[in-house]
C-alpha cells in the first residue's frame, strides 16, 4: 500500500529497518553503559555526593536559589528592554524613509554580528571605568547590556520577517479606510504578526536565559551556573552531581517557557478563528448570532 509521500516498504526494506533499529538500540545501550561505568568508577554516582540535594535545604538556599534569582533577574530585564527595542528597529528597517531605515539596518547588523560575550566584556569594562557602581551591580548591568544589544538586533529581524509574511492586502485595506502608516502598523500589521512571530520570540527568550551563564563563566556574575563551583567545593567535589542538578533546573525552566508559549499560541489562533458573533441561544437551542445592521429604506421617500 502506498501513500502520497512514500511507497510502502517491501519485505527486504522492512528487514533492513528492523536491523538498523536493533543496531541503533545496541549502540545507544553501549554508550549509556560506558558513561555509567565511567562515572561509577570515579565514584561520581555514590550517594554521598548526591545526598545534600535530597536531604538538606542548605545547598538550595545558599547556592542554587540566589543564583537562580540572578539568572531570572538578568533574563527578565534583558527581555523587557530588548523586546521593544527589537520591535522599534524591526519596524525602522521597514520604513519608507531612508534616514530611518539605514541607521536601523546598521545598528541591527552591527550588534547581531558581535558575539554576546564580547558585548558583556565591553559593557563591564565601560561600567568599571566610567561609573561608580559596586561590583555586583556592575556585573548585573554588564550582563543585561550585552544581552539587550545582541538580542534586540535578533528580535528586530524576527519582527521584520513576521510583518513581511503578512499579505500586502492587509496594508491596502487599511489604506482604503483611511488609516495612516503608523496606525496600520500598530493596529493592523503587528497584532496579526504576533502569532507568527511567537515561536521565534520564545526561542530567543530561551537563548537569553541560557546566555546569562556566559556572564558567570567569564565575568564571575553569580548566576545559576556559577553556583556549581562553590557547591562542588563545599560538598566533596561532587561536580557531576552539581552540574546535573543545574541542568535539570535549566531544562525545567526552558520547558515551562516553551509550554506556556505553545498554550498562548494555540489560544491566539483560536481567538483569531473565532468571529465572536455568538451571543446566546435562540429558540430550540439554536445559536443566536449578531449579524450586520440592516438599513431599511422607506419606499415613499424615494
Amino acid at each position: 500500500m502506498s501513500s502520497v509521500l512514500y511507497d510502502a516498504q517491501g519485505p527486504r526494506a522492512k528487514r533492513r529497518n528492523i536491523l538498523y533499529t536493533v543496531l541503533f538500540v545496541l549502540v545507544a545501550a553501549a554508550v549509556v553503559w560506558w558513561v555509567y561505568d565511567g562515572l561509577a568508577s570515579k565514584h561520581q554516582l555514590d550517594w554521598i555526593k548526591w545526598k545534600p540535594f535530597f536531604t538538606s535545604s542548605q545547598p538550595w538556599e545558599t547556592f542554587i536559589w540566589p543564583g537562580f534569582q540572578n539568572t531570572i533577574k538578568a533574563a527578565f530585564f534583558a527581555l523587557i528592554i530588548a523586546l521593544p527595542l527589537g520591535a522599534l528597529f524591526g519596524i525602522g528597517r521597514l520604513s519608507e524613509h531612508r534616514w530611518m531605515r539605514a541607521p536601523s539596518a546598521v545598528v541591527v547588523e552591527f550588534f547581531r554580528a558581535i558575539p554576546v560575550l564580547i558585548l558583556m566584556v565591553i559593557a563591564n569594562q565601560a561600567y568599571s571605568e566610567y561609573t561608580e557602581l559596586d561590583p555586583e551591580t556592575r556585573l548585573l548591568y554588564a550582563v543585561i547590556t550585552g544581552l539587550v544589544l545582541y538580542n534586540a538586533s535578533v528580535l528586530a529581524e524576527i519582527v521584520r520577517a513576521g510583518i513581511l509574511t503578512l499579505p500586502s492586502g492587509q496594508t491596502d485595506a487599511a489604506k482604503a479606510i483611511g488609516m495612516r502608516k503608523g496606525q496600520t502598523m500598530v493596529f493592523v500589521l503587528l497584532p496579526q504578526a504576533v502569532t507568527a512571530m511567537l515561536p521565534a520570540i520564545v526561542s530567543q527568550i530561551v537563548v537569553i536565559v541560557k546566555d546569562t551563564a556566559l556572564g558567570g563563566a567569564v565575568l564571575s556574575f553569580p548566576e545559576l551556573l556559577a553556583s556549581v563551583r562553590p557547591m562542588a567545593a563545599n560538598y566533596g567535589a561532587n561536580t557531576i552531581a552539581c552540574f546535573t542538578i543545574i541542568a535539570v533546573i535549566y531544562i525545567a525552566l526552558n520547558f515551562s517557557l516553551t509550554s506556556f508559549a505553545s498554550w498562548l499560541e494555540r489560544r491566539l489562533r483560536r481567538a483569531k478563528k473565532s468571529t465572536g458573533a455568538v451571543v446566546g441561544t435562540g429558540p430550540g437551542g439554536a445559536p443566536e448570532t449578531v449579524g450586520a445592521p440592516v438599513v431599511v429604506m422607506d419606499s415613499s421617500s424615494s
